[in-house]
């Protein structure tokens, strides 16, 4: 039986994005789990904030849902797996590259 949890675990490090270069602080609020600047992450999380997913893949933005009690939902595909991916929106994430997600254009 897998042992690890099954709920969200804080993890709010900062890191440099491994996409665009950028560092990116930590969130505050929640954990950091994409870049604001490109919006893209890793493949990293079994179960939000675990670290436990080996594949580490580039999750690249592919779209925008809209939820009612989370607000803007990145949609991720992962580049090396090709698995799909959600992650919650951040207050500092670049606007216009949601917007442009959300009209399901593709940004870099």
């Amino acid at each position: 039986m897998d042992s690890r949890p099954r709920t969200f675990v804080k993890n709010d490090a900062g890191f440099v994005c491994h996409h665009c270069g950028r560092e990116v602080g930590p969130l505050s609020y929640s954990s950091r789990d994409h870049c604001p600047f490109c919006l893209h992450s890793l493949h990293v999380d079994i179960y939000p904030g675990d670290r436990a997913n080996e594949c580490r893949g580039d999750l690249k933005p592919i779209g925008v849902e809209l939820s009612g009690k989370k607000g803007m939902v990145i949609l991720y595909r992962c580049q090396k797996c090709g698995q799909l991916h959600k992650n919650v929106s951040a207050r500092d994430d670049d606007y216009d590259k949601l917007v442009r997600l959300s009209a399901h254009e593709e940004i870099e």
